[in-house]
């Protein structure tokens, strides 16, 4: 535990937390920006103190980072709301207060309802899926289409389409292992600082965790009671904090390693549906022919699929998709015969 970067943390919050509140249009939510200035403030205070008993040297004046100072001038100029995964890297408490009311309540009713608001929807491993398949069908389908407008001999079309496939599988794994592995970074890194601060001022973040319930509609006694209740509670404080504070969902973080190698399969398996007929033993015209009719039954159905998340029609769907995927291998297989050049 750095006192020291305790305390510079909680200044640039300070700081933050003014830009925002002058920058939200929400009356409601810009007075708990303030409150939570105000709070930042007080317990920076108490990491200064902290550094000074340890025989440490006083901090210097703060400044804002350049990363804060953009965030803040991009708040202004957008709006905070649209700022919120900027602001949680920043470690912004309060942003739940963004989040729809729950279940018909603008507050959980009991503990088990904490953090339901931050649970993601829409099917996880299953979403993420369908749309690898699809870039796959439209990526590889677009490829190949793009070589055999090139007039490309088979097994040029054929040594193309696998690179394809193996050039864009691991893009997309390598993509998700640093998208995975940077969340979860963040989350381990704001954690640490929400355990360091729980255990020096216990009563300071069950304040604020009272003002977010408070911005959110509930009556300041009940709310200052309820995070009493959540905080007392070791087993489910950071939990409690992570969700309701910095808008962080724990069931949200999987394993970086596990979300590649499941992005990897998703994409191979669409960018192998226009290359069956070319291992099946099929040449040009006809494996192409053949390839770009799998492709084509593919996309519509992973946009048939997709409606599974959007809630509109399934067939709709489907066609949008094989629309898209249409004018993607038209355009590539323009630009191929214009080209006109095959590769030996």
């Amino acid at each position: 535990m750095d006192p020291i970067n305790s305390w510079r943390e909680e200044k640039q919050s300070a700081w933050l937390y003014r830009a925002l509140a002058q920058a939200e249009p929400d009356a409601r939510i810009a007075a708990l920006f303030g409150q939570l200035a105000e709070a930042a403030e007080a317990q920076s205070q108490i990491w200064a103190s902290t550094a000074a008993h340890a025989g440490m040297a006083a901090p210097r004046a703060f400044e804002p980072s350049v990363r804060a100072r953009l965030v803040a001038r991009l708040a202004r100029r957008i709006g905070p709301r649209r700022m919120r995964p900027a602001l949680s890297a920043m470690k912004v408490r309060g942003l739940s207060a963004y989040t729809a009311v729950l279940s018909g309540h603008l507050m959980p009713t009991d503990l088990a309802q904490v953090g339901v608001g931050h649970r993601s929807v829409g099917g996880g491993n299953l979403r993420a899926a369908i749309f690898g398949v699809n870039d796959g069908l439209v990526s590889n389908a677009s490829l190949i289409l793009g070589v055999v407008g090139a007039n490309a001999s088979t097994s040029t079309v054929l040594a193309t389409g696998i690179a394809g496939l193996l050039a864009g599988a691991l893009s997309m794994a390598a993509g998700e292992y640093v998208s995975v592995r940077s969340q979860r970074e963040l989350f381990e890194y704001q954690i640490g600082l929400e355990s360091d601060e729980l255990k020096k001022y216990p009563e300071a973040e069950a304040e604020e965790l009272a003002l977010i319930y408070i911005a959110r509609g509930m009556a300041p006694d009940q709310a200052r009671e309820f995070a009493r209740q959540l905080v007392s509670n070791p087993a489910q404080a950071l939990d409690v904090l992570a969700r309701e504070e910095l808008g962080l969902n724990p069931d949200d973080l999987g394993s970086p390693v596990g979300a590649a190698f499941f992005s990897f399969c998703a994409f191979t398996v669409g960018a192998l549906v226009p290359l069956l007929p070319f291992f099946f033993g099929g040449t040009l015209p006809h494996a192409a022919y053949l390839g770009t009719g799998l492709a084509a039954a593919g996309l519509y159905g992973t946009g048939a699929a997709m409606s599974l998340f959007t809630g509109r029609n399934p067939w709709l769907g489907g066609l949008r998709m094989l629309a898209i995927g249409a004018a993607a291998g038209a355009t590539v297989f323009g630009i191929g015969a214009l080209i006109g050049v095959e590769v030996a």
